[in-house]
């Protein structure tokens, strides 16, 4: 529909000159034959080809709108699909405000692509559409008037070896700009505890005169095209007065003939002057178009084997098989681990920072995949079992709790839509949770604000477990959950653990004593090795690398919150 209405366009733009011409014809033979002749018929066809001009331009312009905003609502509905399946990897490499820079300034350049397209398409046309007509008019003046064309050509040519760099260079910096400004705002809280406004504000004004820069210099470069086409526009209008004048003069050429040529010259430079104009923001637009494809062309590092199997109920054992893993080759996070965790089993993780157990729960869940060895579930291996099965099976609560907008219902039942109202409240009673929620303004309706602000730092956690518990999983993974709430919050999960540890194989990283000293194993981590491991009692008796990190770490808490309870251990 789109190129229907515009291929009438295009005809009614050609056929006005001409109509013209036939006007002018008329109006010069009046005054011999005294009477109006044809003109009536030619004025009325004059005002039938505007009114239809004006109609098709209406209907292209609503077509081809719906069109690229059809095409853009594919393309960012494709890109966030995509978005959610890349690998963790990804994420670790690239900043946030870049990814959102594609997402958003990459995908808006494309859809102006789109609307380039068509437009071009119809400027093409038009050109084709007038050289006709200026030959049918005068083969010798046409030949004359578009010797222009080749000049523009060179030019163009030469223009297109600094353009695609410049363009390119305009994206990039509005990436650091978009990277810089995410950062600082997702940061404000510490940017303004350490004092580091100004220090900041000079750091973003750096890459926002960078992006200015590079803005100025596309700018100029886009600019000095312009006045080139009108320069040749003014030349070949030039040419036709003094080449069709003197043939006018002479009697040889009809003066509506010359007026047509100077219309048609306007008309075919200005199709010329748009493509001059949208050859730059397609130069965007392909500099943009790099970047999309080149993200949606992102493979997933980790994705499922085309013989996948789903993992139904599982019981919840776990075996490390000498895995060994690392972020950047050469550089082992993980070296060779083999470590069997039976069906319900409480395995607590502890290690200095930079141990290696946060990369462990991460490849439980399967963020990434070892690079030797194998993990495997109740015998099946993870490479060898679906993504979103092996997801309906484990659970993972981190050391700072997202909360996503909506009401507290919607995230406790974020992974389980389908749940009950009663399953919701079942989940937050069993985490201590129920009493505050209750006491919010609108109970379970109560809308949070970003990220839970309005919500302290324990109450936010509660909520996460809650949602973590709702979908019932097999395995429940703890990375330091308890690490920021306070001691009432800490006191209620704690008391709502041996319920929740119930019937399921947990994995807990915390350094919190009371969680640490009832787990079934303890497993001491250092340096992506497994040093010992056993349960709180045994270690303390082999009085190795768990007994220093317990008494150097833990003792103080030990005595502060239960008196005499490290002489009780002997």
């Amino acid at each position: 529909m789109s190129l229907m209405t515009m291929l009438v366009t295009t005809v009614t733009i050609v056929a006005q000159p001409w109509i013209i011409k036939l006007g002018i014809d008329e109006l010069v033979d009046a005054p011999a034959s005294r009477s109006l002749g044809a003109l009536p018929f030619v004025m009325a066809l004059f005002a039938i080809n505007m009114i239809v001009r004006s109609v098709s331009n209406y209907a292209y312009q609503v077509c081809l709108a719906r069109v690229s905003q059809g095409v853009l609502y594919s393309l960012r509905s494709r890109i966030f699909g995509h978005l959610q399946r890349l690998s963790t990897s990804f994420y670790d490499k690239n900043e946030v405000g870049r990814i959102m820079s594609r997402g958003q300034n990459d995908v808006n350049q494309l859809q102006e692509f789109l609307n380039l397209v068509v437009t071009s398409l119809a400027d093409v046309l038009s050109l084709g559409g007038i050289v006709v007509p200026l030959f049918l008019l005068d083969a010798q003046l046409a030949l004359i008037t578009l010797t222009v064309i080749p000049v523009l050509v060179a030019i163009m040519l030469i223009w297109q070896k600094f353009a695609w760099s410049t363009f390119m260079r305009v994206r990039q910096a509005i990436s650091v700009v978009n990277a810089n400004l995410q950062e600082n705002i997702s940061g404000i809280r510490v940017v303004q505890s350490l004092n580091r406004e100004d220090t900041n504000i000079e750091r973003f004004d750096e890459v926002n005169n960078g992006h200015l820069v590079a803005n100025l210099h596309a700018s100029r470069l886009s600019a000095g095209l312009m006045p080139t086409v009108e320069i040749l526009t003014a030349v070949a209008i030039g040419l036709i007065v003094i080449f069709g004048g003197r043939q006018a003069i002479n009697g040889t050429l009809e003066v509506s003939i010359i007026v047509a040529f100077v219309l048609y010259v306007q008309r075919f430079f200005d199709p010329i002057r748009n493509l001059t104009m949208q050859y730059t923001q397609f130069q965007r637009a392909m500099t943009s178009g790099v970047r999309i494809f080149g993200l949606l062309d992102t493979p997933l590092e980790v994705q499922d084997r085309e013989d996948a199997i789903e993992l139904q109920s599982v019981k919840g054992s776990i075996s490390l098989e000498s895995i060994r893993f690392h972020y950047v080759e050469g550089i082992e996070v993980l070296k060779g681990i083999s470590l069997d965790i039976q069906a319900g089993q409480t395995v607590a993780l502890v290690g200095q920072t930079g141990a290696g157990k946060t990369t462990l729960v991460a490849l439980l869940n399967r963020f990434y995949d070892v690079t030797e060895g194998r993990i495997t579930i109740d015998g099946n291996d993870l490479r060898d079992v679906t993504q979103d099965s092996l997801a309906r099976q484990t659970a993972m609560v981190l050391q700072e709790p997202f909360l996503f907008s909506g009401t507290i219902r919607e995230n406790i039942a974020y992974n389980n839509t389908d749940a009950s109202h009663n399953a919701v409240v079942a989940a937050a009673k069993t985490v201590g949770a129920h009493e505050f929620i209750e006491r919010m303004s609108a109970g379970y309706n109560t809308l949070l604000e970003e990220r839970g602000q309005n919500l302290s730092v324990g109450q936010r956690q509660l909520l996460s477990f809650a949602r973590a518990l709702i979908a019932d999983p097999a395995i429940l993974i703890l990375d330091e959950a308890t690490a920021n709430i306070d001691s009432y919050s800490e006191s209620v999960i704690q008391r709502a653990m041996t319920e929740v540890f119930q019937g399921r194989t947990s994995i807990v990283i915390a350094h919190r004593l009371s969680t640490i000293r009832n787990a079934d194993k303890i497993v001491m981590l250092e340096h992506g090795e497994i040093l010992e491991q056993g349960t709180h009692n045994e270690l303390m008796i082999a009085d190795g690398a768990y007994a220093k990190l317990y008494n150097t770490y833990f003792a103080d808490a030990s005595r502060a919150k239960v008196p005499n309870e490290t002489s009780k251990e002997g």
